[in-house]
């Protein structure tokens, strides 16, 4: 596992508290680093998803350190129940999620997430589906501009796609490198010192994972298979990730905010419920670890716990 540092790896085993005989899902195994923390508890079970089949290829010499106790499945953690369904596993003491791409597929030129590297546009972390080049040489202007806005937050979204319009009616855009100097000749350098292609490539890449819509999914059925006790421990990584895992931790612990006086909604009785929240606040990595690990600096930590008693 060399070259993986796994984020806030002291928190999420602080949060997830793991036990000797437990059954946990890593879902985002990526390279392992949680999975193998976790697993140094004694007598735990552990099963690891992975979209991208390098990493389940990668986790193989793990599990021959674990036998029978590491379970490797490849697919998306937004299809977990299924996944899991198949092998038997219907309830887990505990759920880890660490949101976004992996630090190996950031480094791998070749996979195409990285504005710094030139390689092909893919951007997939799996091994099927559209490609960043599918998106950045059929979609329309607008719907182009729309997506840099809405998943990359870039506020100059309509430039950068009229730009990306005009180029590539010159030539199809078919690496990292190219569409990162057409992003880079329309916008100045941050003052923070951020590439200005950054926004746009985050944006392409959690099109392309439908990253969001994974996020939703995995949440919902998180709640279904967790025990009572059970903790689902999340870490997310830019804004638009923790808004929806902060949003559907604050629901289902009962914590969303009370209607107006005036609202007949108000009338009705809230739902019970389900989790106790964890983190009041989203955790944040500590001052040594983003000193070590500057790619620790943007994530968030949020964590619930199944109630005791409660139907899910």
């Amino acid at each position: 596992m060399s070259g993986h540092i796994p984020v806030m790896l002291r928190e999420v085993l602080a949060q997830l508290a793991p036990r000797d005989g437990g059954i946990y899902l890593d879902g985002t195994f990526g390279g392992g680093g949680y999975a193998a923390a976790i697993l140094a508890t004694p007598g735990c079970t552990l099963w690891g998803i992975d979209r991208d089949p390098a990493a389940i290829a990668r986790g193989a010499a793990l599990a021959e350190r674990f036998p029978g106790r590491l379970h490797l499945i490849e697919g998306e953690f937004g299809r977990m129940m299924a996944l899991l369904a198949e092998a038997g596993v219907s309830l887990l003491d505990g759920i880890v999620l660490d949101i976004g791409v992996s630090s190996y597929q950031i480094d791998d030129a070749a996979r195409g997430f990285s504005f710094r590297m030139d390689g092909p546009l893919d951007m997939r972390m799996g091994r099927s589906g559209t490609t960043a080049a599918d998106l950045v040489n059929t979609l329309g202007e607008a719907a182009l501009a729309d997506v840099l806005y809405e998943l990359g937050e870039e506020r100059a979204s309509r430039r950068i796609a009229k730009a990306i319009v005009a180029a590539r009616a010159e030539e199809k855009i078919e690496t990292t490198a190219r569409l990162a100097g057409i992003i880079r000749a329309v916008l100045p350098p941050d003052r923070s010192g951020m590439d200005p292609a950054t926004r746009s490539f985050q944006a392409l890449r959690i099109k392309v994972n439908d990253e969001l819509g994974e996020i939703e999914r995995a949440l919902t059925q998180a709640a279904e298979m967790l025990a009572p006790g059970g903790r689902l421990v999340v870490v997310s990584f830019h804004s638009l990730e923790d808004r929806i895992v902060k949003r559907f931790m604050t629901e289902v612990s009962g914590r969303t905010p009370g209607l107006s006086r005036h609202d007949p909604r108000g009338l009705t009785d809230r739902p019970a419920a389900r989790f106790r929240l964890l983190t009041a606040k989203a955790l944040r990595p500590r001052a040594d670890e983003t000193n070590t690990n500057p790619r620790a600096r943007s994530a968030r930590l949020r964590a619930i716990e199944r109630l005791e008693g409660v139907a899910a």
